[in-house]
């Protein structure tokens, strides 16, 4: 008979703990100084405007305090991440010239795949840099541009496009580990759809972090023009170890009139990680942006997606949900800003935390003068599975016109124990009841995830409920 799992520690994370011995002189050190700084810029043959970016965010995270809004994150020490590895391979379009230890780890997390049965493009990027970047011959034809961001850079069909664009959104003045972003980023992603065009199916960007004690900081940019339609699929994830990681990647959208975005987001990093990722969305007249947010790793998350709606019938709509287990202090929500008449926003959460872990909903709206007519909505759902678990919510809202309305809806609670009895005398275990329960309480939100990544959830769902609630 096959044994049950009967503690979070046992539970099988085989699929991301995987992992390759990195050779430490790859390294450029840790830290952030102008020393390496300046190497890194030589490995990627900035732009002298690049350059010269990077040396000035490093002294504006030098002049920033520390943030201090949410979770402690005294446990991290910028001072030994490692900032930069250099790559094993150049950037690649054939998948049979990534190197072999990386194209396996790749292949255990079902990347080629996904972009053989269902996606029109597929970006992997290893550490500190992208390995692999494909597209449909059909989807470049159709003139939308996916590629690395560096390869990009030193395109002068879109050099000035992007440096037009890059971190005008999300400044390096904007919090501390956004100026660290700006210093020392490196890999991500490229998009740009022309008018007019709907690209049906999904491009997706998958990043792995493999090597220990260090930090991953992709920027992803994307630009939607009139009439165009996108959906993105981003995955993250990295294997266990003792040493403190970091993610302050950052992504920048921009959607066009009468375009529509669609944002997808898993992240399931490791419980060693600390997740400082920062995005934001400018929304142009017609517009709509859909934030789908799934946050089931790291020790320490700060996250919440941005969408400001600039245009007259901007939308935006975030759903999210947050499993906070041992060991996790999940930070996530989402902020809007309606800048401008008849937008509107919707934001729908859930968030579940068990075994001591901690969730919190900070979400955060503005309506602003010109913005008459808009409205909002808000409602985060809380489920504590046993009595060491907290769960917070913390929504703001700056309502500066009396012509808009705006609501707020917020519900924290616990399994019920007659629940629980109900569903065992049909005959279901306790451990089957509760993860029951769960899959119904997440089920609106996770409907919205990718195909894979909902299954992925509900599996996580049912192993962790397996022996681990008092």
């Amino acid at each position: 008979m096959k044994e049950e799992k009967t503690q979070v520690a046992d539970i099988d994370r085989s699929l991301y703990d995987f992992r390759y011995e990195e050779d430490e002189r790859d390294y450029l050190g840790s830290g952030i100084t102008a020393d390496i700084i300046k190497e890194i810029s030589d490995e990627k043959g900035d732009a002298d405007w690049m350059r010269e970016f990077r040396l000035k965010s490093m002294e504006i995270y030098n002049k920033t305090p520390m943030v201090e809004w949410g979770p402690s994150i005294e446990g991290l020490d910028i001072d030994n991440i490692v900032t930069y590895i250099r790559t094993k391979s150049r950037m690649n379009t054939d998948w049979n010239d990534v190197p072999d230890d990386i194209k396996n780890t790749f292949e255990k997390l079902g990347i080629p795949q996904a972009e053989r049965e269902s996606l029109a493009g597929v970006g992997a990027q290893y550490d500190s840099e992208l390995v692999y970047h494909n597209v449909r011959k059909e989807v470049a034809e159709s003139g939308v541009v996916y590629t690395d961001l560096e390869s990009a850079m030193h395109d002068e069909r879109y050099a000035e496009m992007i440096r037009t664009h890059f971190m005008k959104l999300v400044p390096p003045t904007d919090h501390k580990f956004a100026a660290l972003h700006g210093a020392v980023w490196s890999g991500g992603s490229f998009v740009y759809v022309p008018k007019g065009v709907r690209l049906e199916i999904p491009l997706q960007s998958y990043f792995r972090l493999n090597a220990k004690g260090a930090g991953q900081f992709e920027h992803t940019l994307i630009i939607l023009e009139e009439d165009s339609y996108l959906h993105f699929i981003e995955g993250c994830s990295a294997p266990k170890y003792y040493e403190a990681g970091l993610h302050a990647g950052c992504v920048e959208l921009y959607v066009g009139k009468n375009a529509t975005l669609r944002y997808s987001t898993i992240e399931n990093w490791s419980k060693n990680m600390y997740n400082l990722n920062t995005k934001r969305a400018l929304v142009d007249e017609g517009g709509k942006i859909e934030w789908v947010s799934g946050s089931f790793g790291s020790h320490v998350s700060y996250l919440y997606p941005m969408s400001i709606l600039n245009g007259r019938g901007a939308r935006a709509e975030f759903t999210g949900i947050t499993f906070a287990g041992e060991g996790q202090n999940l930070d996530t929500g989402a902020k809007i800003v309606h800048n401008a008449p008849d937008t509107s926003s919707y934001m729908n959460t859930k968030s579940i935390s068990k075994s001591g872990g901690i969730s919190t909903f900070r979400s955060a709206v503005t309506v602003n003068e010109k913005a008459a007519g808009s409205k909002s909505a808000v409602s985060c759902e809380s489920l504590m599975l046993d009595r060491i678990s907290r769960s917070d919510t913390i929504p703001v809202m700056d309502i500066r016109t009396d012509k808009a309305d705006v609501g707020h809806e917020a519900k924290i609670g616990r399994i019920s124990d007659e629940t629980v009895f109900y569903l065992m005398s049909r005959g279901l275990s306790e451990e089957e009841a509760k993860a029951m329960i769960v899959r119904g309480f997440a089920d609106n939100v996770s409907k919205e995830l990718p195909l894979e990544y909902a299954v992925e959830m509900n599996n996580l769902i049912g192993l962790e409920m397996k022996g681990s609630i008092g």
